[in-house]
C-alpha cells in the first residue's frame, strides 16, 4: 500500500527531526519531542526566560507571555493554524469512496469568519446562560447517578468510572443520542484529541482512521434518522434543519462538539480532583463550603489547564513584539505558561482558589475563538467536585496517576482512588 508506506516514512522523518532539534536545545522541539506524560512547566519557564517572543529552529515562534498571548488571540489579523494532524486521512480510506471529514480543520475550531461565524452561531443557543440553566438539573442528576454506581466499590478509577462518564452523558443528551455507549464515545474522543498532537506512528494513524470511520458511520445514521423524524430539540436536529449545511459541515461540527464537550471537561475534573487531593487546606474549605467548588475549578483552569497551548498565524506580514513576521508564520501561544505569568499573577506557581484575578486566565482562549462550552465545562467541573467530596469526604489516591499521552491536552488517563480505605499511595506521576 503506497500511501501506508509514505505515511510511515513521513512520520518517522518527523520524529527524527524533532528529536535531533530537542537534543540541540530547541525549545519547540523539547515541547513536541519530550515524553508527553512529563511535567511541561519547567520547559515553559525556560521559554519565558528567553524573552517575550522566542524564535526556534523548528520554524515557529513561542511565547509564554500572558499579555502577548491575549493580544494575539483577540487580534482579527491573526487566526488559528490548521492543525494538519489528520492530513493522512484521505478518501481511499472509505469503502464508498468518500473522504473522511477532518474534525479539526473543517470545524469552526480553526475556521475564520465568515465560515466560523456561520457554524458557531448555529450551536451557540445551547451554551448561553439560559441554555446552561436548562442543563443544570441534568448535570447534577448525572453526577449523582455515576457516584451511586461507584459508592460500594471502595476503590475505583476516577477517570474511567466517573470523570469521563459525566461529560459524555451530558454532551450525548445535548446531541440527542439516546442510550449513548460511554466507552465507545470515550474511545472516539480520545483518538481525536490525541491526534491534535500530531500522529506519532503508524499504529496511532490506523487507530485514528478507524475511530473516524466508526464515528462518521454512527453520525451518518443519526443524521439520517433526524431527517426522517424532524422537530427534536437537540443540537443535531437543529443542524439538520438547516438545508444549507453540507454533510461535511454536519459531521465536523458534531465531532467537534463531542471532543470539546467531553475531552476537555474530563481532564478539568481530573485535574481539579488532583489539586484538592494535593492541598489539604483546599479540601477542608470545600467540605465546609460546597460552593467553593467554583473557585477550585477556576484556579485549576489557571494553574493546570486541560488545553496547554494553541497556535496563531498572521494573515499578512506584520510586526510582533518588535519582530517582523511574514504572513503565515506560526506562533505557539503557550496558554498554560501565560496562566503562570508573574507579570499578571502573584506567586503564579501556588494553587490559590482565593486569588482575586483568577479569571484572567486564558484556559478557554479569547477573542472570537473563546471556548463555546466554557460555561458548561465550569458547571460540570464544579458539580463533579461538589458531589464527589460530599459523598466521599475522605477520598484518597489509591495508586499512581497515569497521565494521558498528549502534549496539547493535559490530564489523567487513569486515577485510582479510594473512598476512605486506611492504606493509600501518594500521588506520583507516571513518567513512561
Amino acid at each position: 500500500m503506497p500511501s501506508t508506506v509514505k505515511n510511515a516514512t513521513l512520520l518517522f522523518l518527523g520524529r527524527t527531526i524533532v528529536r535531533a532539534q530537542a537534543l540541540l536545545g530547541d525549545p519547540a522541539a523539547r515541547l513536541l519531542g519530550e515524553n508527553p506524560t512529563s511535567d511541561p512547566y519547567p520547559v515553559y519557564e525556560s521559554v519565558r526566560r528567553q524573552g517575550v517572543l522566542v524564535k526556534t529552529k523548528m520554524g515557529l515562534y513561542l511565547t509564554a507571555s500572558h499579555e502577548l498571548s491575549s493580544k494575539l488571540l483577540r487580534d482579527p489579523g491573526f487566526g488559528p493554524l490548521s492543525a494538519g494532524a489528520l492530513s493522512p486521512v484521505d478518501s481511499s480510506l472509505q469503502p464508498d469512496g468518500r473522504r473522511l471529514v477532518n474534525p479539526v480543520e473543517e470545524s469552526f475550531l480553526v475556521l475564520n469568519p465568515p465560515d466560523h461565524t456561520r457554524l458557531r452561531r448555529l450551536v451557540a443557543p445551547w451554551f448561553t446562560p439560559r441554555g446552561l440553566r436548562a442543563q443544570a438539573a441534568t448535570v447534577e442528576r448525572v453526577v449523582d447517578e455515576y457516584l451511586d454506581e461507584v459508592a460500594d466499590r471502595g476503590t475505583f478509577d476516577l477517570v474511567g468510572d466517573f470523570a469521563a462518564r459525566v461529560p459524555i452523558q451530558v454532551i450525548a443528551d445535548l446531541l440527542g443520542v439516546p442510550g449513548a455507549d460511554h466507552a465507545t464515545f470515550a474511545r472516539w474522543g480520545s483518538a481525536l484529541v490525541n491526534a491534535l498532537d500530531g500522529v506519532r506512528d503508524l499504529r496511532g494513524l490506523k487507530a485514528l482512521q478507524e475511530a473516524l470511520r466508526e464515528f462518521e458511520a454512527f453520525l451518518d445514521d443519526l443524521i439520517a434518522h433526524r431527517r426522517r423524524h424532524p422537530g427534536g430539540d437537540d443540537i443535531v436536529s437543529a443542524l439538520v434543519a438547516h438545508d444549507d449545511l453540507t454533510r461535511e459541515d454536519l459531521i465536523a461540527t458534531t465531532e467537534l462538539l463531542l471532543v470539546a464537550g467531553f475531552e476537555t471537561t474530563v481532564n478539568l475534573i481530573g485535574n481539579s480532583v488532583l489539586e484538592v487531593l494535593g492541598h489539604p487546606e483546599v479540601r477542608e474549605r470545600l467540605l465546609a463550603d460546597p460552593g467553593y467548588a467554583d473557585a477550585v475549578v477556576e484556579e485549576t483552569l489557571r494553574h493546570d489547564p486541560p488545553v496547554q497551548y494553541t497556535v496563531r498565524v498572521p494573515f499578512e506580514t506584520t510586526e510582533v513584539a518588535g519582530t517582523r513576521l511574514p504572513k503565515g508564520t506560526p506562533i505557539m501561544l503557550m496558554l498554560a505558561a501565560a496562566n503562570r505569568d508573574p507579570a499578571v499573577f502573584a506567586d503564579p506557581h501556588r494553587f490559590d482558589p482565593g486569588r482575586a484575578d483568577v479569571r484572567e486566565h486564558l484556559a478557554f482562549s479569547s477573542g472570537i475563538h473563546y471556548c463555546l462550552g466554557a460555561g458548561l465545562a465550569r458547571m460540570e467541573g464544579a458539580a463533579a467536585l461538589r458531589g464527589l467530596f460530599r459523598r466521599f469526604p475522605d477520598l484518597k489516591a489509591a495508586g499512581r496517576v497515569h497521565r494521558r499521552p498528549s502534549r496539547v491536552i493535559r490530564g489523567a488517563a487513569r486515577l485510582p482512588v479510594t473512598t476512605g480505605a486506611k492504606k493509600h499511595h501518594p500521588i506520583v506521576e507516571t513518567i513512561s
